[in-house]
């Protein structure tokens, strides 16, 4: 028996892939003047100050630079400047951009050019138009926020992230950041409450920096410089893998040959069509003003990373979202596809996007930065210690903010932090830490230089502290980096989290300072006490061993850390008394707002897992068992042609038994996975996705180990799905 399908062939996904890269790099082969094109699609303080009245520059230089409430007069001016320069570049429409609650983005675009009496049109575009959106709401998750025969949902102007240019080979529009609200005032989005934390956490620091005599003080903004980190396969492979279509991941692929294990990929030279494609990329995150900084290979192969320079968190954020969308757009030029998904491939490491945190003033330039002798600096001390503390205190909701589906196979991994959540804070603020708890710091030690041996060779300087990669919040110098975040997360919402928790904790310690100088006017005295009393109720998240060992859950359980494995133990942290109350006190979120997040994520949660349980029935069915019965068929065949020539063809019937084999238990296995999917587990969505994650997803392992078993068994001209060697490997 001969197959009657015609499997993709690996050589010619490469010849395409060659020719597509010709083809690119012959048309627009072009130097990059980085300087001359930073910025050109991205409206930039400089061009609105050189383009608007003096007196209505001043006032919105007032909101963007100095969190001053927004004058709505400014509006018509800045939508007149707005429209002009869009028109210049080309644009024809301009939409409200902004990140509903399903963690993309979303726009809804509206013409400039309205008919006039004459029978001809003009473009308009007023500052109504500007300072408001009102898109149709009634499709995008609220959690019971609002029904959904009430449609009106309304986008407001942020006047603090720069709007820019996105160009298609037929035209251009303007894209206006915005935030995102129902009919009541509700936050439908997560920009609403990152702005919200963001005034939040100023307020406090601002009250901090007081006591250290900083009056002069104006604002202090939390910054964010967000890594990306996703995988690039042909889509030749793309398009006949429904799994990778419909999922974002493999739901079948048994374990290469090669994998990971040489190390070879990471830092290695980037080949030369990705490193066309990164170019690319960079050029257009350039030309919309995203610093974009750092390119290179992943640890596995066919993974890559990009990493920017700090930002204002909500400008950061929006860039963020950007890069996703760019990485995705771009790809498709060079004939690829970008995979964000955290774990794409099983058996590989996965990816995350780590979420490098700070805090600066109008002058100081980070208070996080520790200067040449942490020790004496105080302010630096207390700003370090107050954001220890927001992580001990919310450790749940720190965890609850990186929880997804797709996260879920990549934290606790060898490859990503725990579950657990900690904070590595290297040799030297650790030293510093335990001279505060025995009665006050009085030194600090020092990083030298690295003599490397060799008399040609510089000694460079070292710090103070080694990295600690499997710690989920490391101290890095001068930032603290959230190496748990997801990498197909927005970032906006563990950001949130993590600048509302350190609002609250430069409260609590301000409250606390402020009545030990009531009996105590040594100011240095006074927070020596502080941080002391401070550091030993928190001290339990300092750790600096390995993450990913047996030992630190021990460990960890016995400190009384939380260890929240999965989505469905994280999520419930969201809502509970403590939460509610830390983000109700700071404004940023009620406690409405939150139980409708509770509830979009656990519906997010079940439906991605059911639409992957679906696929896994689907594909298992359609393509996989059929592959398995022709090869069967065709070794049952070689058996009947034995007998009728003579030939001992004995062996093949040991390969067709164990094929039986597999083939028998895979359609028990899928039957099974297809019955329990299709039992919901109960009405409400918590009961749902409770139902998905403790009894279908295991049945969909079950139902993997199955299909990567036969795969090894099929002669690979019958299998339908291209292999893990042929996706990672052929670039």
């Amino acid at each position: 028996m001969s197959k009657s399908f015609r499997r993709f062939d690996a050589l010619e996904a490469v010849r395409k892939a060659e020719e597509t890269l010709i083809a690119r790099n012959g048309s627009d082969k072009h130097e990059m003047n980085i300087a001359e094109i930073f910025g050109e699609n991205c409206l930039s303080i400089d061009t609105l100050k050189e383009r608007l009245p003096t007196s209505v520059w001043k006032t919105l230089k007032k909101t963007i630079r100095d969190n001053a409430p927004l004058d709505p007069n400014v509006a018509d001016a800045v939508a007149v400047v707005m429209k002009e320069w869009a028109t210049e570049k080309g644009a024809s429409h301009y939409t409200h951009w902004f990140q509903p609650l399903t963690g993309a983005t979303a726009e809804k675009h509206d013409s400039f050019v309205t008919p006039n009496q004459g029978g001809g049109a003009i473009t308009q575009f007023s500052g109504h138009d500007l300072l408001r959106g009102e898109p149709d709401a009634s499709s995008f998750p609220s959690g019971g926020l609002r029904p959904t025969f009430e449609a009106r949902g309304y986008t407001a102007w942020d006047p603090t992230s720069p709007a820019f240019i996105i160009e298609n080979g037929n035209g251009s529009t303007l894209c206006i950041p915005t935030v995102f609200a129902s009919w009541k005032g509700e936050s439908l989005d997560f920009k609403t409450p990152l702005l919200r934390s963001i005034e939040a956490l100023n307020i406090q620091a601002l009250r901090a920096l007081k006591l250290f005599g900083k009056d002069d003080v104006t604002w202090v903004n939390s910054t964010g410089g967000y890594e990306q980190e996703y995988f690039l396969i042909d889509q030749e492979y793309f398009y006949r893998r429904p799994d990778i279509m419909t999922s974002g991941r493999t739901l079948f692929g048994a374990k290469p040959p090669k994998g990971q294990e040489l190390d070879d990929h990471y830092f290695g030279s980037i080949p030369d069509r990705i490193l066309s494609f990164m170019l690319e990329v960079e050029k257009e995150l350039y030309r919309v003003g995203v610093p974009v900084k750092t390119r290179h290979n992943e640890v596995a192969p066919g993974q890559f990373e990009f990493a920017p320079v700090f930002e204002k968190a909500n400008v950061a954020a929006d860039h963020q979202q950007l890069t996703m969308i760019t990485l995705r757009r771009m790809a498709r030029k060079y004939g690829l596809v970008c995979l964000l998904h955290e774990k794409p491939f099983a058996g590989l490491n996965g990816s995350g996007k780590h979420a490098n945190w700070s805090l600066t003033s109008s002058r100081d330039k980070n208070l996080l930065e520790p200067g040449e002798s942490p020790h004496e600096n105080m302010q630096f001390l207390f700003f370090f210690t107050a954001t220890l503390k927001a992580i001990y205190e919310h450790q749940g909701l720190l965890r609850a903010s990186v929880a997804s589906a797709g996260n879920d196979h990549r934290l606790g991994a060898n490859e990503a932090p725990p579950a657990i959540i900690s904070a590595y804070i290297g040799e030297q603020l650790e030293d510093i830490v335990r001279q505060i708890k025995n009665g006050g710091a009085t030194s600090s030690k020092k990083g030298g230089l690295l003599g490397l041996g060799i008399p040609v060779l510089p000694n460079i300087p070292k710090h103070a502290g080694d990295r600690n990669r499997t710690s989920p919040l490391a101290f890095t110098g001068n930032k603290f980096e959230f190496r748990a975040v997801g990498s197909e997360q927005t970032v906006s919402f563990p950001t949130t989290i993590l600048n509302t928790a350190v609002a609250g904790a430069i409260d609590d310690m301000s409250t606390r300072l402020e009545a030990l100088l009531a009996k105590e006017n040594d100011f240095e005295k006074a927070l020596g006490l502080l941080l002391k009393e401070t550091y030993d109720e928190i001290d339990k998240i300092l750790f600096s061993g390995d993450g990913y060992s047996e030992e630190w859950q021990k460990e960890a359980e016995a400190r009384g850390l939380l260890n929240l494995k999965t989505t469905m133990d994280a999520l419930p942290e969201l809502t509970n008394e403590k939460s509610v109350r830390l983000f109700e006190k700071y404004n940023v979120l009620t406690e409405k707002e939150l139980d409708s997040r509770l509830e979009i994520y656990l519906e997010q949660y079940f439906i991605k897992l059911n639409i992957e349980a679906e696929t896994t029935e689907d594909v298992v069915r359609t393509m996989i068992i059929p592959a398995g019965i022709r090869y069967l068929n065709e070794i049952l065949a070689l058996n009947d042609r034995g007998k009728t020539t003579g030939l001992d063809v004995s062996t093949s019937k040991t390969l067709a038994e164990d094929v039986n084999t597999v083939l028998g238990q895979l359609l028990v296995s899928v039957e099974k996975l297809g019955k329990v999917n299709s039992e919901l587990g109960g009405d409400t969505i918590p009961e749902k996705a409770e139902h998905l994650s403790r009894v279908v997803l295991p049945e969909m392992n079950k139902v993997r180990e199955l299909a990567d078993r036969l795969e090894k068994l099929v002669a690979d001209d019958f299998w339908p799905l291209p292999s893990y060697r042929e996706m990672l490997f052929v670039k």
